[in-house]
């Protein structure tokens, strides 16, 4: 498969610190090391809070970074973990074993001056999940990307209409916007202002999927109240 290309209004930037293109990435030699390193940039990325952290049981549970470890399924989950050890042992990931419950777990962060801070606090025995990492909506969004789901449903994108993707981004949950789009294509109103008008009914009226069959007349009906359907 080839990747089709970024685009400008679809990049999600991620923070990467410079001191690993200068010291780090040219000493990896290893595909699972380079690809978990990455991943993990990216997982911490898209936390909040003070302490950014994982554990290795989180990895674990994620079939599709599992499944591209180690060249097949059946080595996949050893290959995490050693390429977990090759990252820590090179020094740009931090782990430390968690005192067990039921089942042994390691603590995995950056190796940062908080990340320091964690292992250490977890190696003394006084680390307290006090200030989880809070995850900023699942890293693994089920729904399409609205600048996709806009330029592969209804055309172009100029400056105007991404910015009022953006907004529309911001005020309607995902899963409200690609069913707001499927239902402009299913009736053949491929324009911005009749999804717009779907999504404006259901926050002002609440949404309820049992009335699927009444959502024509309904949305009509909205557009023709709001005039913001463009004939």
């Amino acid at each position: 498969m080839t990747f089709s290309g970024f685009h400008e209004e679809i990049i999600n930037p991620i923070r990467i610190p410079e001191q690993f293109f200068h010291q780090v990435l040219f000493e990896i030699d290893d595909l699972d090391e380079l690809k978990l390193t990455l991943y993990l940039f990216w997982r911490f990325d898209h936390m909040e809070g003070t302490f950014h952290y994982l554990h290795l049981s989180d990895l674990l549970k994620d079939e599709l970074l599992v499944q591209t470890m180690g060249g097949g399924p059946r080595k996949s989950r050893k290959a995490l973990v050693e390429a977990l050890a090759r990252a820590a042992a090179r020094g740009t990931l931090l782990s430390a074993d968690i005192p067990p419950k039921r089942n042994r777990d390691k603590l995995i962060c950056l190796n940062s001056t908080k990340g320091r801070a964690i292992i250490g606090a977890v190696q003394r025995g006084e680390w307290r999940t006090v200030e989880p990492s809070i995850r900023r909506g699942d890293v693994y969004a089920n729904h399409p990307n609205i600048f996709q789901l806009y330029e592969s449903n209804i055309g172009p994108l100029t400056p105007m209409i991404a910015d009022a993707l953006r907004d529309a981004e911001k005020t309607y949950q995902a899963s409200w916007i690609e069913d707001a789009f499927r239902i402009a294509v299913e009736r053949n109103k491929r324009n911005l202002h009749y999804i717009e008008a779907i999504l404006h009914r259901w926050q002002e009226e609440g949404r309820d999927d049992r009335k699927n069959k009444q959502d024509r007349r309904d949305t009509e009906e909205a557009i023709r109240k709001y005039g913001e359907w463009e004939k």
